[in-house]
């Protein structure tokens, strides 16, 4: 039998409390040398209406969870969702608060945000870092549209034109040879960035690196998720963050570590 869910607390995290819930950032400790990436990255995106909520237990000092939203025409993902409230993310950290219930307590509060808009949408996956179309089919929820192993999820309010995916074509946008294209709305993303940077240089090999600065540039990356994109002429490696080691791995799997035409690259 599952535990019941907690009392909980949530607060709305803004520009002008951040400094006192660093968890918002995705719990990476605030000390760490990467973690002002997403921090810099919020202060502009919380002027086009992206809100994060943390959640506290009842009477806990450390939040469990939080999620991430915004107006549907400002997201970060390949996705039109103009008129819908979109979540970026929603994680509950910890196993002992899983099943709970925190996450539907979190989703519940998005949703009486947007009551007077079209509804609320969602992008999940069946691969890692994302969340997986689960809870929010429990909570109503339905999928809109498909793409490989992502699904866009929606739950609507009022009539209206149903977001859609935008599917770009990879190749269009990186041209040839080895590529990250990418945005600091994960900081995870953003620190991979930067470790990588080591092994580059170990390896002698350059690469384009082309930071994503707005969501419309966002909604139109190589990839649906968005904000990561791997790719080798135009052909996708990776969709989401890898850790350095997997990064190393893909290479050799390739055989990019051998390749004159890289050697050549600069960033752009």
């Amino acid at each position: 039998m599952k535990d019941a869910p907690l009392e909980a607390n949530i607060v709305d995290v803004t520009a002008a409390n951040i400094g006192e819930h660093p968890q918002a950032i995705c719990f990476i400790n605030p000390k760490h040398e990467h973690f002002h990436h997403k921090a810099d990255w919020l202060k502009p995106q919380f002027k086009n209406g992206l809100k994060i909520k943390l959640l506290y237990p009842a009477g806990g000092k450390r939040s469990a969870g939080f999620i991430e939203y915004v107006p549907g025409e400002y997201c970060w993902r390949g996705v039109n969702a103009k008129g819908y409230m979109f979540i970026h993310c929603v994680w509950i950290n910890g196993k002992e608060n899983q099943q709970r219930g925190m996450g539907a307590l979190l989703i519940k509060a998005v949703e009486a945000e947007a009551k007077e808009m079209l509804g609320v949408c969602v992008l999940t996956s069946d691969k890692s870092f994302m969340a997986r179309r689960d809870i929010f089919r429990k909570l109503g929820y339905h999928v809109a549209a498909e793409s490989g192993h992502d699904q866009l999820l929606v739950k609507q309010f009022k009539a209206g034109p149903l977001p859609v995916l935008r599917v770009p074509r990879p190749g269009e946008q990186t041209g040839q040879g080895l590529a990250i294209v990418y945005s600091r709305q994960c900081p995870w993303v953003a620190r991979f960035v930067e470790e990588v940077k080591p092994i580059l240089k170990k390896l002698n090999l350059k690469l384009a690196v082309t930071e994503l600065k707005t969501p419309a540039q966002a909604q139109s990356a190589p990839c649906v998720y968005g904000v990561f994109n791997l790719l080798y002429d135009g052909r996708v490696l990776a969709d989401r963050y890898i850790s350095t080691t997997r990064f190393l791995n893909i290479l050799k799997a390739e055989g990019l570590a051998g390749d004159a035409r890289l050697k050549r690259k600069g960033k752009r």
